[in-house]
């Protein structure tokens, strides 16, 4: 299942951990393996659920962040985030040309598109931006408290891109992987 960090087994795991997948298992009807490979870590794993907890409170809907999680883990060659977000934003309403628009930091929404783009650029620059791609954003549409909540997100979802990179989590998805299109745009 991972070949570098070891995927737990739901059945024989124990203590916290075991808690924690009760409660995804409950919440979705299954476990991915990337909670199994979190397990190993139950303060790591309760951080992740923890944070997309705050990110589902924030300001923005469960399908832009799907849509940003999509231009996040494209940004950083996450085949398993991928993997899952192009299936998680089919069930939010996402179609297959705007999950590959998502995916290279578009949209056919310009407020979207200009979210996405400073997500990857805040991901691909770790987090050094300039002051022209704050103002771009905010006229946009989005205000402080926004531009943090996409902080937020571009964490939440790097943590996991990291992990399954060093992982090498076994995908439990349709495979979708970084850079391969087929939609042009």
């Amino acid at each position: 299942m991972s070949t570098r960090i070891q995927t737990l087994n739901p059945e024989t795991t124990t203590g916290k951990s075991k808690e924690l997948f009760d409660a995804v298992q409950n919440k979705l009807g299954f476990i991915p393996n990337l909670i199994k490979v979190f397990g190993n870590s139950p303060a790591t794993l309760q951080s992740y659920l923890s944070l997309g907890e705050l990110t589902a409170s924030g300001n923005f809907s469960n399908k832009f962040r799907e849509q940003l999680a999509l231009a996040i883990a494209e940004e950083n060659n996450c085949n398993y985030c991928l993997s899952a977000h192009t299936a998680i934003g089919k069930m939010n309403g996402l179609s297959d040309e705007e999950t590959e628009l998502n995916r290279k930091g578009l949209s056919a929404d310009t407020k979207v598109a200009a979210g996405l783009k400073l997500a990857q650029s805040i991901t691909k620059n770790r987090g050094n931006i300039s002051t022209e791609e704050i103002n771009a954003t905010k006229a946009a549409g989005y205000n402080d408290s926004d531009l943090l909540e996409i902080v937020l997100n571009v964490v939440s979802n790097t943590l996991t891109n990291y992990v399954n990179h060093i992982a090498e989590t076994e995908i439990d998805f349709p495979v979708v992987e970084a850079g391969n299109f087929t939609v042009n745009s």
